[in-house]
């Protein structure tokens, strides 16, 4: 059983047809929708999800994505790149049967971003929070079932990109004027809200923030099958919390490989980490395989497109090593 590699989202260019040839030449076994924000408002992974949102649309100010009463260009635009994506992955997964991997914004990082009609962050306002977890996971629902639709033969797995949920946590999401931070969401409430949205998808649900400090307890208990995370982000004080989430069947998205060009070493030693950290939690080395993809760090939007395919390839090719020799 292969260790199995994946992409994390996002890829440099902004050609649909040749981002989905890479995204599923290079991981057969598991590839992915790939994202292409370079082409500007509405294709960055904020402006993707606000598309996604049912009853809700979103406007671009200078400050970002704000709040609109009616759909306007910006969000047509972000649909409008969504469908083209989608038409690019059906051709080139015919009779593809296997895990395909999606991704969206989570309701939390989303909050962060997201500007009522003043300027303010929605996460200041527990009611605009609750509507638009609940416009989010609606919005979920329709894009996994068109996905399924156009790929039958894919096992859907929904990523949610949740890189400001510690922000959030912590009370460290920072106001409009920039000098001072939006109070700390309660972590129940936090939890409750994941819970309903990870609940729109009967299949694989992952959670991906490339920020230190992961919650992954918090995550395993609203529900998430699986983390992904950027690996040289760990320390040691997230040891028992990775243990118990692999105890419990939580799959582990290492993200290993550089998301930005530079060099690559070799396949064995970018996993040389997760061996260890195996070693030091006390885990079976035969488990590895099992409760770890491999990944690129973060998404490879700011990478070379060079970069950006040899990256890729080096995830199967580490993934491949892991599963060879565990130990």
């Amino acid at each position: 059983m292969s260790a199995g590699a994946t992409g994390v989202g996002s890829l440099p260019g902004g050609d649909a047809r040749e981002a989905a040839k890479t995204a599923t030449g290079s991981f057969e076994d598991f590839p992915y929708l790939p994202e292409l924000p370079s082409r500007g408002p509405g294709a960055d992974m904020i402006g993707r999800s606000i598309g996604l949102l049912v009853d809700m649309y979103g406007h671009v100010e200078p400050s970002g994505w704000r709040i609109s009463d009616r759909p306007g260009r910006d969000t047509r635009r972000a649909r409008s790149w969504l469908g083209e994506d989608l038409d690019a992955l059906e051709e080139f997964t015919q009779g593809y049967t296997g895990r395909l991997k999606i991704q969206a914004v989570g309701p939390w990082t989303l909050a962060a971003a997201l500007e009522l009609h003043g300027g303010e962050a929605m996460l200041q306002d527990a009611g605009a929070c609750r509507d638009l977890a609940g416009s989010l996971a609606e919005g979920l629902r329709e894009h996994v079932a068109d996905v399924r639709k156009r790929i039958p033969g894919a096992d859907v797995v929904l990523q949610l990109d949740e890189p400001s949920l510690t922000a959030v946590l912590l009370g460290r999401v920072r106001s409009a004027s920039g000098y001072r931070t939006y109070r700390a969401v309660d972590r129940q409430v936090v939890e409750g809200t994941l819970r309903e949205v990870f609940a729109v998808h009967d299949g694989e649900v992952i959670v991906h923030s490339c920020a230190p400090e992961v919650p992954f307890g918090l995550l395993r208990r609203a529900g998430a099958t699986g983390v992904s995370f950027d690996f040289s982000l760990l320390t040691e004080r997230e040891d028992d919390a990775i243990g118990e989430a692999v105890e419990g069947g939580t799959k582990l998205f290492a993200g290993v490989v550089p998301g930005t060009d530079g060099p690559l070493s070799d396949p064995g030693g970018s996993v040389m980490g997760v061996r260890k950290l195996w070693r030091r939690l006390g885990l079976a080395p035969g488990t590895l395989s099992e409760s770890v993809v491999v990944t690129p760090s973060c998404g490879l939007a700011g990478a070379s497109p060079a970069y950006a395919r040899a990256a890729q390839a080096h995830c199967v090719r580490a993934a491949r090593s892991l599963a060879d020799n565990p130990e």
